[in-house]
């Protein structure tokens, strides 16, 4: 399965702050935005990742994140001239979907629960159709909306309704096969001269071929596209990185954990990130992991999963 991180726009509801920087890239509390949407894809087991940017963005994203071979990826890049919705992302990344299915996040999406790698990889065996994750909102109808039966078959899709079927806001990432390419390229842009993603769940809707995931209880999910919603982020990741003392959506951590990098390469990171709190924190992570004797010396891709947080407590990916 390909990834595609969508980080286009303009960021115009978090300007002056945007005017000289991609959305994106802004710091939710000790690290760009970015890296939690690429965490999420490599819970899920996903190494082959496309970012969607502007023009004038991508340069950016080129120096943050690099070609992934660190993190024991593969990191390419596609330009969006203009942000003509979110199912252009399809249109843009064809080639590199090739022939397999895809998963696409937002950028600006934030996720975070227990066992979310778990819950992410069960569901990769699930190769036909379309496969979207719900969230309980308060206020669905400021939403995208999915309804489904106890089995988690789509029902019905509503993009804002005025009178919701649910209480399920459909979040930033979603798993499709491999035809979601030839729907995208054939969906007429909407009033607003975009290719929506709505329309694309409705047309694998109508096949009978799409399921919601019920993120649910202890589960979050954040956006990030407004000032207030952006400290409110922030303020949640300080919250829990300081009582836990462990850190979320660290990408050092989650390539060792994954198997991705060895601890050697963990360390090698944390160097570089010199004397800040994040770059001690994937030190210690990776000697956690030499005294534990998992990911030492280890090819990318076959180390045990398992890896020991620095206070000493093994955790299984």
């Amino acid at each position: 399965m390909k990834g595609i991180i969508l980080a286009g726009g303009n960021g115009t509801r978090l300007h002056p702050i945007t005017l000289g920087v991609s959305k994106q890239l802004l710091p939710v509390y000790d690290k760009p935005m970015v890296y939690y949407p690429l965490s999420v894809l490599m819970l899920a087991g996903i190494r082959d990742i496309l970012v969607i940017s502007s023009p004038k963005d991508l340069p950016q994203f080129r120096r943050v994140l690099g070609d992934g071979s660190r993190l024991g990826l593969r990191l390419s890049y596609a330009e969006q001239p203009e942000p003509r919705g979110l199912a252009e992302a399809f249109v843009i990344g064809a080639d590199h979907i090739g022939d397999g299915p895809v998963a696409l996040v937002l950028g600006d999406n934030v996720f975070h629960g227990p066992g979310f790698s778990q819950v992410l990889r069960s569901h990769l065996p699930h190769r036909q159709g379309a496969l979207l994750f719900g969230y309980p909102v308060r206020d669905p109808e400021r939403y995208g909306v999915g309804e489904a039966d106890a089995e988690g078959r789509l029902l019905s899709v509503e993009e804002k309704p005025k009178r919701p079927r649910s209480d399920r806001a459909i979040t930033g990432l979603y798993f499709y096969d491999n035809d979601v390419v030839r729907i995208a390229r054939n969906l007429k842009p909407s009033a607003r001269g975009e290719l929506e993603i709505t329309d694309v769940n409705k047309e694998y809707l109508a096949r009978g071929q799409a399921r919601l995931v019920d993120l649910g209880r202890g589960f979050a999910w954040l956006d990030t596209g407004t000032h207030d919603s952006l400290l409110d982020a922030s303020l949640y990741v300080q919250t829990l990185e300081r009582r836990q003392g462990l850190r979320i959506a660290c990408v050092e951590e989650v390539a060792l954990r994954m198997g991705f990098i060895d601890a050697d390469q963990c360390h090698r990171l944390g160097e570089e990130l010199g004397k800040s709190g994040y770059g001690e924190y994937v030190m210690a992570v990776a000697r956690a992991a030499r005294a534990d004797g998992t990911a030492v010396g280890t090819p990318a891709g076959t180390s045990s999963g398992i890896s020991a947080d620095p206070r000493g407590i093994r955790r299984v990916a």
